[in-house]
């Protein structure tokens, strides 16, 4: 590694290089000399010199540029050209490359890193959930009752109230009544008479329906819940309102049936204004590539008009979600679908699902749940299944991308990927476990052994932290809960992310939560498996690329690859940690466009 002085005086040799092809001189043996052995001395130190004819369209200066390329970690500039990083180095060679037309920004000391990824998260979830109610701050069920009394009153009688991110676990107090912890509709259709409810609980895997709901939805005392699915009822036998898990379905699809008088527009209508409203939220945070964990096929379909009509700033990265028998009957157009518009959109992967959340008790477990005996969690799709699934992912050369958050769930689909890696040969799968929750001990090593890319979410540890210990019990969740060290040693990369809706789609809070893993009551949640600020950086960048087999060109700030940055008010690197949240993204540039800039 050279040193730093050595680092400048190339820089300046560089721009030295630049200005000899710039100039057109007449070619002679000392120069050519000088210009091979100068480029070789670049190379050495990671540079590479801006080609005859490029333009320089954007220069940062005065900045600290944590760069996430081990050549040159650190540096104070960089200039961009047609949408690429051309140099990183001193201010000074930067500024030498700036022409008529070049912007140049002043950082004053600001730190630049490379454009956050967000590895797993829902574009479209955040687009209905900010066109929804927020539940997620809610301390208690009086509160939510409270927010759809409201939004009863002003909306038309059959019109249905949606919301998201309610948590029984985080209340500060128990539903009055309730059953096993749970609140009963009750109370919930008395403020809503005229008006169907469901309510999505924070992790996506669970249900709240008033009985306006469950009239659309034909549920009754007799209902038999869908396989992979619960149903949970009182001492009477009637339904509580709750629905777990595939269950779900029976509440969506009376929604999904209003829905059938929506024209085409309408939904490609509702479908822009989501992705309009998601979007906006993840530039202002920093997120540059969206890793969305599962589109439908008309979904991506429309996904590309938008790229096409340049209302797509974000770059993509798309896991296929839907049955065996649709992706099969689409796959070979969708897969064609690889880098398109330059990046935008690239169909990357298929998604599957192998159990629910540990919320809501549907995680697969080895083990019965500490609090629930009779219960090891949900299946929610059979893992024969899912081998049809990996079988396609395999024959298509796409990543198979599986929700495993229980430890049994981890183990089943490590046996399942390790039967596809064994006959793999020299192909690079980089298959991923999205969640990997809940690790046994002995399969912990298997990540990095088999090179399974462990696709978690940082600030899911501080969330549920509060209630892992009551579901696994003290000695299990210290040895397998968001085991962050453990995976790395073992050689394994983490993607980090956010999971969006689920939890707020701000990397700055997974980052914070993967460095402190400080919930919000104050408590650490097993200290040794934090993860250090740069390995917390590498897991939303640099590795959060290599998820994606796109780290040639994102992830780290190198030149030849593109402008995705961004510009923060604070130094999250250096830092007091309880200062890390409250930084805020000042600059969000995608191939050097301003995409995104904090209001003054």
């Amino acid at each position: 590694m050279p040193g730093l002085t050595t680092v400048l005086l190339v820089a300046e040799l560089q721009v030295s290089e630049i200005r000899l092809r710039r100039c057109f001189w007449p070619a002679s043996l000392m120069i050519n000399l000088m210009i091979v052995s100068l480029l070789m001395l670049v190379q050495s130190v990671g540079f590479r010199g801006v080609l005859l004819g490029d333009e320089i369209d954007l220069v940062l200066v005065n900045g600290k540029v944590v760069t996430m390329d081990e050549r040159l970690p650190v540096a104070e500039a960089i200039a961009v050209g047609r949408g690429k990083i051309v140099h990183v180095g001193t201010s000074a060679s930067a500024l030498a490359l700036k022409e008529d037309s070049t912007k140049i920004i002043d950082l004053k000391g600001k730190l630049v890193v490379p454009g956050f990824i967000e590895s797993h998260a829902h574009l479209t979830g955040i687009g209905k959930m900010l066109s929804s109610l927020d539940l997620t701050a809610a301390k208690s069920w009086d509160e939510i009752v409270g927010m759809v009394k409201e939004a009863a009153s002003n909306s038309k009688k059959g019109e249905w109230i949606l919301g998201r991110g309610w948590h029984q676990s985080l209340w500060e107090k128990l539903p009055v009544p309730n059953f096993d912890g749970y609140p009963i509709h009750d109370r919930l259709s008395e403020v809503s008479p005229d008006n169907p409810v469901l309510l999505i609980h924070r992790s996506g895997h669970m249900c709240f329906a008033n009985a306006n709901a469950m009239i659309a939805a034909g549920v009754s005392r007799s209902t038999i819940p869908p396989k992979g699915g619960e149903i949970p009822r009182n001492e009477k036998g009637e339904p509580l309102g709750v629905f777990r898990e595939t269950a779900q379905g029976l509440v969506s699809g009376a929604l999904a049936k209003s829905r059938e008088k929506m024209t085409l527009a309408d939904l490609n209508r509702e479908f822009n204004q989501y992705v309009s409203l998601a979007q906006r939220e993840c530039l202002q945070y920093g997120i540059t590539t969206f890793c969305d964990a599962g589109m439908s096929p008309i979904d991506v379909r429309r996904l590309k008009l938008l790229v096409d009509r340049d209302q797509l700033d974000m770059r993509m990265w798309i896991m296929l979600r839907g049955s065996n028998a649709g992706l099969k009957r689409d796959i070979n157009t969708l897969k064609s679908i690889r880098n398109y518009g330059g990046h935008r959109v690239h169909v990357g992967g298929i998604k599957q699902m192998v159990d629910g959340a540990l919320g809501a008790h549907g995680a697969w477990l080895l083990k019965p749940y500490q609090d629930l005996p009779a219960s090891t969690g949900l299946v929610v799709t059979p893992v024969e299944t899912i081998r049809q699934t990996a079988q396609m992912a395999f024959d298509q050369n796409l990543q198979l991308c599986v929700h495993a958050i229980g430890d049994r769930a981890n183990r089943e689909m490590l046996d399942l990927f390790e039967e596809f890696y064994s006959k793999s040969g020299d192909r690079d799968l980089r298959w991923r476990i999205e969640h990997s929750q809940h690790i046994d001990p002995d399969d912990i090593g298997r990540f990095g052994k088999l090179g399974v890319i462990a696709s978690m979410q940082g600030i899911h540890c501080t969330s549920d932290g509060p209630f892992v210990r009551s579901r696994l019990g003290e000695t299990r969740s210290e040895e397998g809960a968001y085991v962050w060290q453990s995976l790395l040693s073992s050689g394994a990369v983490i993607a980090n992310g956010s999971d969006a809706p689920v939890e707020p789609v701000n990397p700055l809070l997974g980052f914070h939560a993967s460095v402190t893993r400080r919930m919000n009551n104050g408590k650490v949640f097993f200290g040794q498996q934090k993860m250090s600020r740069m390995q917390a950086l590498r897991s939303y960048t640099l590795d959060a690329a290599f998820a994606l087999f796109q780290e040639s060109n994102r992830g780290s700030i190198s030149a030849g690859k593109y402008a995705d940055l961004v510009v923060l008010s604070e130094d999250i690197m250096t830092i007091a940690e309880d200062r890390i949240a409250k930084a805020v993204v000042t600059h969000t540039f995608v191939e050097g466009e301003l995409v995104h800039q904090l209001k003054k």
